[in-house]
């Protein structure tokens, strides 16, 4: 029985992925005015989006691992886009895609460029990263709320 519910379960999240063109967008659970810890054993090709509330303003970091087995981080907002409000990405296939001007971002240049319309990055100096966690800390988290303001709103 166990069996079928958990095939059940898959072909489930399958059918929905594929009814959003293929977007497969995995959300954790928020968390809100502390150190954002992201647990490495979760994440794979598809990113993972992490909600954080800091000080009232909602704001998202996304984690990928990288086709070369990298972990990379960065903002879940648009370096250009932010202030339309809709200037966040959400993956298509092997792309993230921002909801403002289209623009299609390979998962192996999140963290590596910035600048113009791609995802603002989390560079090394700003996390801790061990064997099994990637940290960012709540005091640099709350350095982003500015371009958050507006993030979907609009």
């Amino acid at each position: 029985m166990k069996k079928i519910l958990c095939a059940g379960m898959v072909l489930a999240i399958a059918a929905a992925a594929f009814a959003q063109g293929g977007q497969l967008n995995v959300v954790k659970p928020p968390v809100a005015d502390r150190d954002l810890v992201i647990q490495i054993a979760d994440l794979g090709e598809n990113a993972v989006f992490y909600p954080v509330d800091i000080q009232g303003t909602r704001i998202e970091v996304l984690a990928v691992k990288a086709p070369d087995g990298t972990i990379r981080t960065a903002f879940n907002t648009c370096q250009v886009c932010y202030r339309s409000g809709r200037g966040f990405y959400k993956q298509q296939g092997t792309v993230l895609v921002c909801q403002n001007c289209g623009n299609r971002f390979r998962m192996s240049q999140v963290e590596v460029r910035s600048g113009g319309c791609n995802p603002i990055p989390i560079l090394k100096d700003y996390k801790t990263i061990t064997a099994s966690t990637i940290t960012i800390p709540k005091e640099y988290l709350v350095r982003a709320r500015e371009v958050f303001a507006r993030w979907k709103r609009n």
